[in-house]
């Protein structure tokens, strides 16, 4: 382990790489900022660009661009409250609040701090246990890919707010809006009304766009806008406390972001959501999360980046892409002549060890680029917003344009921001509507594949171990915060029935002690 270290050392140490490992970081995160691009987008752009390089020099490159698109689009979630990329739509339920209080230079600080930790961590994670932990991910089939949805399902309860009924309903809307499209193993197309673009389903990135950015600004039109954030320069830096309650939310999402990054297809997106709800579950401070707290940015920024570092495990071991960005750099791997699997770690060493060890080095360049710029970027939102609003929403048209070079991507923005509008005049959370729409997609298909391997019995997922552990932690997620509301009411109703015979009586003998005196 220590020789490959040094080989991979000596390998992205050198001048060439580790310039070229600068540009991918910074056009990373120049991409990360513009909404709807993300990393897939900005890593298949700029692969033919690499072609002439050395297959090491240009995966060094492209995996900046995939790390430094989750830095950027961080920085738009946080500040102007428009996900760059689909695994930083989390990040505006507290970002965004911590930006509105004046606090968006501690919000990206914490961002960067939150990432640069969790990439380290799930680093050396990815260099001590690719091996076995590729292993474990194969033993993950239909059914435990089914439980680990209904895991992030469960979820959904956080980010309900105060009424359940509500949150499940926007989940309950977004699956089936997840639905619109040729059914998973069939070859029928549901929901379409006859349009071909409608075929592939409804674009979730369009979507995600007009829900958040064009919900956005139409929702501060209607209340007239807000004035422009006057803060004193030391309340946009982070503070020693911030730092502190940071730690914790950050290693817990950093585990859970390595643990999901490992199974091909869960993602970055599926990590966020769920570190985020285990942080109002178990932080000290759960109180707080939703209204600007620091742990929801940390535990979900934590999330990302170590899904996004994981998700190379079953790429470089076994060949299989961890995600759509993996995906294409799994193509740019055949274009150099490579074929990713268990042999790759024997027959290219330089190649591999050289890319992990840049992971270090690029993630530490963003940490420089970002963390003394936080509080300049966070001098955005002292702009008028009349000035701001335009060019949200022209970013916005451009970023979904982008995606599908069609009218029909800004058609889906512009019903997507009405939705959005809607879902704030009325009071309607929309991660859980976010989130059954991520999801919607892949529990169909682990559905009919779990339902096929067990002839139509479901109760396959009771019948191994790792998928019975998933669905139990599921059921307990899902109903344990209710029935423990449940039982806490119920203690207290009986705790004052109790003290009410006491009060009567003291109320009836103070009479008597009045005639005595």
């Amino acid at each position: 382990m220590i020789d490959n270290l040094m080989l991979g050392l000596e390998t992205a140490a050198t001048p060439q790489n580790l310039m070229w490992c600068f540009v991918g970081v910074l056009l990373g995160t120049a991409i990360g900022m513009l909404p709807g691009l993300g990393s897939t987008t900005g890593v298949a752009i700029l692969l033919p660009a690499t072609l002439t390089m050395e297959p090491v020099t240009a995966l060094i490159m492209l995996a900046g661009i995939y790390y430094g698109c989750q830095y950027g689009s961080s920085i738009s979630s946080i500040l102007i409250s428009t996900p760059g990329d689909s695994s930083s739509v989390v990040l505006t339920l507290d970002g965004y609040q911590m930006a509105r209080k004046g606090r968006a230079g501690a919000a990206l600080a914490i961002s960067a701090l939150s990432s640069f930790g969790a990439a380290i961590i799930s680093l050396a994670l990815l260099i001590a246990l690719a091996a076995p932990v590729s292993s474990f991910a194969l033993r993950f089939g239909p059914a435990e890919n089914l439980a680990v949805i209904l895991l992030g399902l469960a979820t959904i309860v956080s980010f309900s707010g105060g009424n359940p009924v509500r949150g499940m309903t926007m989940a309950a809307a977004g699956i089936l809006v997840s639905t619109v499209g040729v059914a998973t193993g069939f070859s029928t197309a549901r929901f379409t009304g006859g349009s071909v673009n409608l075929l592939s389903g409804i674009p979730f990135i369009e979507v995600m766009i007009g829900l958040f950015a064009i919900g956005e600004v139409l929702h501060q039109i209607r209340r007239g806008g807000e004035r422009p954030i006057r803060t004193r320069f030391r309340d946009l830096v982070v503070r020693r406390s911030d730092i502190r309650r940071a730690i914790a939310p950050t290693l817990r999402g950093t585990g859970v972001g390595f643990g999901l990054g490992v199974l091909p297809g869960a993602g970055a997106t599926l990590a966020s959501f769920m570190s985020y709800g285990i942080e109002k579950q178990v932080s000290k401070n759960r109180s707080e999360i939703g209204s600007g707290a620091v742990e929801g940015v940390a535990a979900p920024e934590a999330s990302n980046n170590a899904a996004a570092n994981a998700s190379f495990i079953p790429t470089l071991s076994l060949g299989i892409p961890g995600g759509g960005t993996t995906a294409v750099l799994l193509g740019g791997f055949v274009i150099f002549g490579l074929q990713p699997g268990p042999l790759l770690f024997e027959t290219q060493p330089t190649l591999v060890w050289g890319l992990l060890v840049s992971f270090f080095f690029g993630n530490l360049m963003l940490l420089v680029l970002n963390l003394p710029l936080a509080p300049v970027f966070a001098q955005l939102l002292r702009l008028p917003y009349s000035y701001l609003y335009p060019v949200i929403v022209f970013t916005s048209m451009v970023g979904a344009f982008a995606i599908g070079n069609n009218l029909f991507s800004l058609w889906v923005v512009l019903a997507a921001g009405v939705v959005g509008y809607l879902m704030k005049m009325f009071d309607f959370p929309a991660a859980p509507f976010v989130l059954g729409l991520v999801l919607g997609p892949l529990f169909e298909k682990s559905l009919v594949q779990t339902s096929n391997l067990g002839d139509g019995n479901l109760l396959i997922l009771f019948q191994q171990p790792i998928s019975l552990t998933l669905t139990v932690a599921a059921i307990v997620l899902g109903a344990g915060p209710s029935l423990l509301r449940t039982i806490t009411s119920r203690r207290a109703d009986r705790a004052a029935s109790d003290v009410a015979p006491d009060v009567a009586s003291d109320a009836a003998s103070a009479p008597v002690e009045l005639d005595r005196r």
